[in-house]
């Protein structure tokens, strides 16, 4: 193909992807404000009809806002790719004249930059407008920007290195350099599962040990029952945040820990902790997260690769509006495009997730009550305002848990 071919097949892309995603966001934009007027009669005896029209009302909100940011961050693309913003750092960052590794992460610096600006105003907005609205938002303006130097100081010292490792390698060593950078990301992945639990998350959360009572027997007896081990119990303060709740695993081998969000904690009972916990442990024991960890390892052999032939390839630059070629412009260039080329597999990595998430309720109806891991649910359903009736195709797209009444009706099939 020629660059001319590339660039009306990556316009053919990018629009038909928008024209698909806009389409979906109206569908299920349309579907839940038709429903917004009656709960579904399988949780009429469980959510009340305000709490079903907060919720229809706090998706809604959602999708609206997400509209212009997405026709925003359209424009966006199209500046930085056909619209010749690339080129215009490349060409700033190229007059210092300094090394090719230098230049590099110079242009990184300020695409990042860059980047961060342009993305603020979405992230402030659904913040301490539509989550404060609706009640979620517990952040301060102070917290906020503290969050964001810590992400911007954290990138720095962890991501620069890794970037210059692959700047390096990609100019030293040859035709093959792309399996070196893959064996490079596959190596700093894995550390990053090891040493996130221990070194970054207490950076931006405080981890508390869980406090002796029901829960922490109840928790303690489940894991006895499944064989699971890990290196601690523990309550993140999520709530200094938001008010939603959620329960997570963290870390592998020995360093694996069980984390709680004190908003879940406080929203419900043991036995609900328990099913939540026991849904969990599902993943684990279903070899889900290994599963996930593999796959990501096999796609970034793949994508990596598929750039190790596009490196040197003229037209794939400029059929994307690229000048130079250069190891930074194809990094940042094929980090931007693939995902549009790969878009319409996103309706099948959603199916598999969900398939999981089946597997995991099962595996928690067969250690802990179906009974209160419904209930558990329901409860979240409410707390954090989710909406019961999306859009069957857009939750077939996107969604990578079942919708409600699914996940509900699959789970009291277990209930004797």
């Amino acid at each position: 193909m020629n660059a001319t071919q590339i660039t009306y097949l990556f316009v053919i892309v990018v629009l038909t992807n928008s024209i698909i995603e806009f389409w979906l966001d109206f569908k299920n934009r349309k579907n839940i404000i038709t429903n917004k007027n009656q709960v579904p009669e399988k949780f009429q005896d469980k959510i009340t009809l305000e709490e079903h029209q907060k919720a229809a009302d706090y998706t809604v909100a959602k999708i609206n806002t997400s509209l212009i940011f997405k026709l925003v961050s359209l424009m966006i693309f199209f500046f930085w790719t056909l619209g010749g913003g690339l080129n215009i750092i490349d060409n700033f960052v190229r007059s210092f004249a300094l090394s090719d590794l230098s230049t590099g992460l110079l242009f990184f610096a300020v695409f990042g930059v860059i980047s961060l600006l342009l993305n603020l105003p979405q992230s402030l907005y659904s913040t301490f407008v539509i989550e404060e609205r609706f009640g979620f938002n517990k952040m301060t303006p102070a917290l906020f920007i503290k969050d964001m130097l810590k992400g911007l100081l954290l990138g720095i010292i962890i991501g620069a290195p890794l970037l210059a490792g692959l700047l390096w390698i990609m100019n030293a060593l040859g035709t093959y350099w792309w399996i070196y950078a893959w064996l490079l990301l596959t190596g700093f992945q894995l550390t990053m599962l090891w040493v996130y639990p221990t070194v970054i998350a207490p950076l931006f959360n405080k981890f508390s040990p869980m406090e002796e009572g029901e829960v922490k027997e109840k928790v303690l007896a489940l894991l006895d029952r499944t064989g699971f081990s890990s290196n601690g119990l523990f309550v993140m303060n999520a709530s200094i945040r938001s008010s939603h709740g959620n329960a997570y695993f963290t870390g592998f081998g020995k360093n694996k820990r069980i984390v709680f969000f004190d908003t879940l904690i406080k929203t419900l009972e043991a036995d609900e902790v328990e099913a939540v916990l026991a849904h969990e442990l599902g993943h684990y024991k279903k070899k889900h997260v290994f599963k996930m960890i593999i796959k990501s390892f096999i796609f970034s052999f793949i994508g990596l690769g598929i750039l190790g032939f596009l490196y040197k390839f003229q037209p794939f630059y400029n059929g994307h509006g690229v000048e130079n070629i250069s190891t930074y412009m194809a990094l940042i260039l094929f980090s931007m495009v693939s995902g549009q080329y790969t878009f319409l597999m996103t309706p099948i990595s959603s199916y598999l997730s969900r398939k999981h998430e089946f597997e995991a309720d099962e595996f928690a109806a067969k250690y802990a009550k179906a009974s209160k891991l419904i209930s558990a649910l329901v409860k979240l359903y409410k707390d954090n305002a989710n909406t019961l009736t999306p859009d069957e195709t857009y939750s077939a797209f996107y969604h990578s848990h079942p919708p409600a009444l699914t996940r509900v009706s699959f789970l009291e099939k277990f209930e004797s």
